[in-house]
């Protein structure tokens, strides 16, 4: 069954606020919701960062929408401890709850002040984690030594349903090592070549069959200058490659780069357009790509315009096909 989701940037909006936004976007008809999970913000423009967990519990019981969140354990967040959170909201929200698990950015792991680790090491400590939190689902006493420590962990509190566990991927080459063991891939939009190899590869590394979530980054507004000025606002410390993203620290170092990017080079990553026409052409190609399910990332301040145009204009022509 096709989803078309309302994205929740914490890094933008205050929680109160997000979760009015979410409320309206299960009224215009979207059918499903996702978030942000960070500690700090992308630029100090953006200038929030509220607590997805305690949020996530709000939004669930304020709506019927399911949600995912995209998590990095292993460093500000101990995997017992997720899987822990996890099983609370599934258990109290049956079958509406999923999370995505990657390897994090410095920007929010470095304030344990504990090394940040190269990517190879991220991986591996994350599929430690995946593990940890996998076997703590299943009612097993969890003792491991690695590059995460737990002790005798027991999880009393399980749900019926276990959520399921998507890898949170960027490049065909993680795609292709979370398709091993992942029960699903989140990615993100990024040019049609590029996006496809990321799906080949997840579907090569072993995900052939599995679903396939997408978080859409657009830019919609009454005009296409106002849709372009609010994407280059916003998002623009988020144009860079992911092996630059993942290493910087600090919100203002983002702002420094950010300082480069012209207007136009947003639109190799965001989708801008005044016209909800040419937003549903992009959003079929993801669709016809297989993706079954969309989050749609609207990352200009004007979130209540793009929830009741695109609940009037643009999700009744994908739901109903």
């Amino acid at each position: 069954m096709i989803r078309i989701g309302y994205h929740s940037s914490h890094e933008q909006f205050k929680p109160s606020t997000l979760l009015a936004n979410v409320q309206r976007a299960q009224q215009a008809g979207f059918t499903a919701g996702s978030c942000s999970d960070h500690f700090h913000p992308w630029s100090n423009t953006q200038g929030e960062s509220g607590f997805a967990w305690s949020w996530l519990g709000a939004a669930l019981q304020a709506t019927n929408l399911s949600f995912g969140v995209v998590n990095a354990p292993g460093q500000r967040y101990h995997p017992a401890i997720i899987a822990q959170a996890a099983a609370t909201l599934a258990e109290m929200f049956p079958e509406r709850f999923w999370v995505a698990l990657g390897s994090g950015q410095a920007l929010n792991e470095h304030i344990t002040g504990d090394k940040w680790p190269s990517k190879a090491d991220r991986n591996a400590r994350l599929k430690e984690c995946v593990d940890v939190i996998r076997a703590l689902w299943n009612g097993e006493t969890v003792t491991h030594k690695g590059l995460v420590t737990v002790e005798e962990a027991i999880l009393f509190t399980r749900p019926t349903v276990k959520p399921m566990i998507f890898g949170a991927a960027v490049t065909a080459k993680t795609a292709e090592w979370v398709g091993s063991w992942a029960d699903g891939l989140l990615t993100i939009s990024q040019p049609k070549e590029k996006l496809q190899e990321v799906v080949d590869a997840f579907r090569r590394g072993g995900g052939e069959g599995k679903p396939m979530n997408l978080k859409v980054q657009l830019s919609y507004a009454d005009s296409e200058e106002i849709a372009l000025q609010g994407a280059h606002e916003q998002w623009r410390s988020n144009v860079f490659p992911n092996n630059a993203l993942t290493e910087l620290r600090m919100p203002e170092q983002f702002e420094a780069i950010g300082q480069m990017v012209k207007p136009e080079e947003i639109t190799n990553l965001v989708n801008i357009s005044s016209d909800p026409a040419r937003h549903l052409a992009w959003l079929q190609t993801y669709l016809d790509m297989g993706f079954g399910q969309l989050y749609l990332h609207n990352v200009n301040l004007e979130q209540e315009r793009f929830i009741d145009v695109f609940g009037e204009r643009v999700l009744p022509a994908l739901l109903t096909k």
